[in-house]
């Protein structure tokens, strides 16, 4: 992510998520390097992003910060969550770009929405999160999944990626996993 005058806007206000026990407790610093791994691993993405489990807005608000090109949609089920995201969204003054919801993925999913891209930090285990991710990307698009720690086995390789209808992309960074939906 590119330095800038919304760095500072964007820190505060995921500290205030994390004050609320929505980011654990690594340094908000540290929780933005590893949500700016999505930004480049979306980078020739165009169109609408959906960031599931968003939890406090990582990596949505990042996201948001350092693409304004992108619609965002932040989904949780925990209106708790939404509420606090939705305020930061209106604080930011990011509104016209940035769509809250609280939401289950799988009414998403029964609505038949389609995105260019599916973001995941921590939504739930590896095979739920890809199949979500992949269920509510178009086709061609991207699904970008944050990776455990370097040094942990590959949560990939003994999947039939075919049943999740995606094939394994180089990523830009190894703290995330890149797929494109192939049909």
């Amino acid at each position: 992510m590119t330095p800038n005058h919304d760095d500072a806007a964007l820190s505060e206000a995921l500290t205030s998520s994390q004050r609320l026990g929505m980011l654990g407790s690594r340094p908000v610093t540290e929780v933005i390097e590893h949500a700016s791994a999505f930004v480049r691993a979306l980078a020739d993405v165009t169109g609408a992003v959906i960031d599931l489990g968003t939890g406090g807005g990582v990596p949505g608000l990042v996201i948001a910060a350092a693409r304004p090109d992108l619609h965002l949609v932040l989904v949780d089920r925990r209106a708790t969550r939404t509420d606090h995201v939705m305020r930061l969204v209106r604080r930011l003054g990011w509104s016209e770009r940035v769509e809250v919801l609280t939401s289950d993925t799988e009414r998403l999913v029964a609505e038949e929405r389609r995105f260019d891209a599916a973001v995941a930090r921590g939504f739930g285990p590896p095979t739920t999160t890809l199949a979500t991710a992949a269920s509510l990307t178009r086709p061609g698009g991207l699904v970008v999944i944050s990776e455990p720690p370097p040094g942990t086995p590959s949560r990939w390789a003994e999947l039939d990626l075919a049943e999740y209808e995606v094939v394994h992309v180089p990523s830009p960074s190894p703290a995330v996993a890149t797929f494109q939906r192939s049909t």
